[in-house]
């Protein structure tokens, strides 16, 4: 049987008596969009964060490309091709936008790029004008406004050439055109548009998103997470029409 592209097992992680992420277990294959949904306090970040080492789990297994992620460092995950944006960014804000990207594209794994190597500040300008920044790179992040911030951690992520892309709220802090955009720059980047032009397919991507009417307009697989536990998972159709996300909603459960 073939090696899933990503297999979770038995996920768990508490925080004192809370726990935050219960026994959660789901697989995908190299060409999905999942997103990942649920109340507040759900787990979601949390999940994520146990899958790129940020938090150690109490239990369970994250297998990347047959490969074990649990006990690795943050920047080995990121090497392997997993890289994550995130709610709370924290650039450079002292250094040139150009420059917070340009750090992205001298990890490892990029640099194992040949081009790359040579050309690192004309990818860091291509990362940035995907994001549709490239105006401001070479002003001080300090500049940059929430929504701006937001493309910036996009920008940054797409800089370590990941094969699985996990995007924590990437329309949060943005107006309803700039969320347009966003949702039209993740479907071009997923469908092959990955900047460089270097590969055929984007990556794979996990989407924690609250505005749901986007959220569905991208992914073609969702999981619905509720008090740490996974309540449901199917198609954008299957999900919308399922009463136990109903009721986790309606319910105001999560919290």
């Amino acid at each position: 049987m073939a090696e899933s592209f990503l297999e979770i097992k038995g996920l768990s992680k508490s925080f004192g008596g809370l726990k935050a992420v219960n026994d959660v277990g789901f697989s995908m294959k190299r060409d999905q969009v999942l997103g990942l949904i649920g109340p507040n306090g759900a787990g979601k970040t949390t999940l994520l964060r146990l899958m790129t080492g940020i938090l150690k789990p109490d239990s369970g297994s994250v297998r990347f490309m047959g490969k074990e992620m649990v006990g690795r460092k943050t920047w080995s995950i990121v090497n392997a091709g997993i890289t994550s944006t995130f709610q709370n960014m924290r650039p450079f804000r002292r250094l040139p936008i150009i420059a917070n990207v340009m750090v992205s594209c001298m990890c490892p794994r990029a640099m194992k790029r040949g081009e790359w190597v040579k050309r690192l500040e004309a990818k860091a300008l291509e990362a940035l004008e995907f994001a549709g920044i490239s105006d401001m790179a070479r002003e001080d992040a300090s500049v940059l406004s929430q929504g701006d911030l937001k493309r910036l951690e996009v920008a940054r992520a797409i800089a370590t050439e990941p094969e699985l892309l996990l995007l924590d709220e990437p329309f949060g802090g943005l107006s309803p055109a700039e969320t347009e955009l966003m949702a039209k720059s993740i479907k071009r980047l997923h469908k092959g548009g990955r900047f460089g032009r270097l590969h055929s397919e984007g990556p794979a991507m996990i989407i924690v998103e609250h505005q749901l009417h986007w959220l569905m307009q991208i992914v073609d697989r969702i999981i619905v997470l509720n008090f740490g536990t996974m309540i449901a998972d199917g198609t954008p159709d299957e999900i919308v029409k399922d009463p136990r996300v109903i009721e986790a909603y309606l319910g105001g459960g999560g919290n």
